[in-house]
């Protein structure tokens, strides 16, 4: 019995140690797996650069710092800006836009529109050398808006007042304890229109397109994929395959290396995933099919 338990003594130490240092082990896990290259080829620097534009575009900066480092990276040869995005807000739109029109100009930028790419999202990707979106894209919605609710009748309801001191006509246009006045109406037009009216001079500008067409191209109508490209604002129809097939040829490169996908995003992405099937068990929501 002695014997027996001398010999399984460094198995029962090391199960020992396990047991006991579970948590430090799995830290230990996940550093490796998040340092150690998955092969010789992680070495090597990428020549081709994918960057994502995805979801609502509200906060860019993460963005637009990986479009500048692609521009001012010499070994960086073309790169492939992914999308699928309903849009956003005016002004990240505009910031991403004139981001890729400055790495248009030191190398090729193809646009592939996985999904939606639309009003913010088709502005950010309009100086692209080439936009090329899945046949099953939704593309378009060049339009601008401004909207609030009228929370007079519920706050009437209630008992609730509001009360507030101002200098300036304007300076509670788009309050939302009222209805909004004639003069309010025309101050937000103002803004509306003003915003439109670049957006759709960008667009033409940047797609080749007579602004006499605008009503064509803009005017917030929503395409399918093959209709966006018989008004101009796409190049091409395809998938992913097509899309990096047409940097490599643009680019020039012979033998491509594409950037990996951060481990840490990657490890995230999963756990996001795993939470989302995990909601969709229990919430189910309606879905296309």
């Amino acid at each position: 019995m002695a014997y027996l338990k001398k010999l399984f003594s460094p198995i029962m130490w090391m199960l020992q140690l396990i047991q006991n240092n579970f948590k430090a082990m799995i830290f230990l896990l996940l550093l490796f797996l998040i340092f150690v290259p998955d092969s010789e080829q992680t070495l090597t620097p990428n020549n081709l650069q994918q960057i994502n534009l995805f979801g609502p575009i509200m906060e860019v900066t993460e963005v637009v710092e990986q479009i500048e480092k692609a521009r001012l990276n010499d070994g960086i040869k073309g790169v492939l800006l992914v999308v699928d995005s309903p849009g956003g807000a005016v002004a990240p739109s505009v910031e991403v836009a004139y981001a890729i029109k400055r790495l248009t100009k030191a190398k090729p930028v193809v646009v592939y529109a996985r999904g939606t790419i639309a009003s913010g999202s088709y502005y950010a990707s309009i100086w692209a050398s080439e936009i090329i979106v899945n046949p099953g894209s939704m593309v378009g919605s060049i339009g601008v808006v401004m909207q609030g609710a009228d929370l007079s009748g519920i706050m009437d309801t209630l008992g609730i007042k509001t009360q507030s001191v101002q200098a300036g006509k304007y300076k509670q246009v788009g309050a939302t304890d009222r209805a909004w006045a004639d003069y309010e109406v025309d101050e937000l037009n103002k803004v509306i229109n003003g915003t439109y009216k670049m957006f759709t001079k960008d667009v033409a500008d940047a797609r080749k397109l007579d602004i006499k067409d605008v009503d064509k191209f803009a005017n917030a109508h929503i395409f399918t994929a093959l209709q966006a490209k018989e008004v101009g604002l796409v190049d091409a129809l395809g998938v992913s395959y097509d899309a990096k097939v047409r940097v490599l040829k643009l680019s020039g490169v012979t033998h491509p290396i594409w950037n990996k996908e951060d481990k840490i995003d990657k490890i995230m992405k999963k756990l996001s995933a795993t939470t989302a099937i995990t909601l969709h068990t229990y919430f189910p929501s309606l879905v296309l099919k």
